[in-house]
């Protein structure tokens, strides 16, 4: 017989529209129907949220995918072991560029509009004009160096054969991204919704392609935990994993994705409305104001009834770690397959 007493974790996340799971769970009673006592606590940024995690002031939160890996080894602090046991979703970011990189493409390039899925092969004729003229070299910003984010923008830039001394890349928190589009800080950028979505209500952006179009179905978002908590409390996160089973699952079907939003739009939350955090649940891409969205369907994945995406896989680590080796953050090819063991683990499913 399950305790009466509900067990307290405080449990962070960031305003995104993939941390529906988290909301869910939360909002729904499904924590709470495991014996969980949960408070969700928005971070700004990834950083602060690794940060808390690994000082024990968050007991688990909403991970990018690639974070535990990189704790594990080291990147960017001091080495922390923390586990994945739990995969809250897959793809959920987008490129979005701005107006006037928009513009300035389709006056280079003689277009009358651009062809949706961009390829990156239409900014070379951009950079080219630029250098002539002495201007400055296109910004791009992503979330966190070691996410998704930052290797689908690679990916995306070396596909169409645009240098990386041709740009400049930078870190900026995912909430803040729609601020520096707007204030010329930044010319692109790759970030999860609803933050895509809001630059096209925003008319200051055009959302060029979706990380599905880049990587299909790949690990977005996972539960993060420390190796230590998960050992001195395995029952607890047994719990936390079933009870966001139950939220993924719920999420499979489009029509509770919408009251999903509603939740979501809320001021402790992703304090947004729900005309920018609805599309992408309902597998619709914004692009521009001017211009039809896309069908995506998978834009946002949480679960499949025929596929058990929520099962970490040593194959998902292996994947993000030949990005991590592609990106050149990491050399020792052994040492970063053998924390893909310690980390992507289903022991706790």
């Amino acid at each position: 017989m399950r305790s009466t007493q509900k067990q307290e974790l405080k449990l962070g996340f960031v305003a995104l529209t993939d941390s529906a799971p988290l909301i869910v769970a939360k909002e729904y009673g499904f924590f709470e129907e495991q014996g969980l006592d949960v408070t969700l606590q928005k971070q700004n940024s990834w950083a602060t949220l690794r940060d808390k995690l690994h000082a024990g002031v968050l007991d688990a939160a909403q991970m990018l995918a690639p974070m535990p890996l990189a704790s594990g080894l080291g990147l960017g602090c001091r080495p922390c072991e923390v586990i994945a046991p739990f995969v809250l979703s897959l793809n959920g970011n987008a490129i979005t560029i701005s107006e006037g990189l928009y513009q300035e493409i389709l006056a280079v390039s003689g277009l009358s509009e651009l062809p949706l899925p961009l390829s990156a092969k239409l900014l070379l004729p951009v950079i080219a004009q630029r250098k002539e003229a002495g201007l400055s070299k296109l910004k791009f910003a992503d979330v966190f160096p070691y996410s998704c984010h930052h290797y689908q923008l690679l990916d995306w830039l070396s596909d169409g054969g645009v240098e990386l001394d041709d740009v400049d890349l930078l870190t900026v928190p995912p909430v803040n991204m729609v601020d520096f589009l707007e204030s010329g800080e930044i010319d692109a950028f790759c970030v999860g919704g609803p933050w895509n979505a809001k630059a096209v209500r925003s008319e200051i952006g055009l959302t060029a392609l979706t990380s599905f179009d880049i990587w299909e179905n790949q690990p977005e978002k996972v539960l993060g935990v420390t190796k230590k908590f998960a050992s001195d409390n395995p029952d607890l996160v047994r719990s936390l994993c079933t009870a966001l089973a139950q939220a993924c699952s719920y999420l499979e079907k489009t029509p509770n994705r919408f009251e999903a939003a509603r939740l979501m739009s809320r001021a402790n939350y992703l304090d947004a409305p729900i005309e920018v955090i609805a599309p992408s649940l309902i597998g619709s891409c914004l692009t521009h104001r001017f211009l039809p969205p896309r069908v995506v369907p998978s834009y946002n994945q949480f679960s499949d009834a025929a596929v058990d995406i929520n099962k970490p896989t040593r194959e998902q680590g292996i994947w993000l770690v030949n990005k991590m080796l592609k990106a050149n953050q990491i050399t020792d090819r052994e040492a970063a397959y053998a924390v893909v063991d310690k980390v992507f683990t289903d022991s706790y499913l």
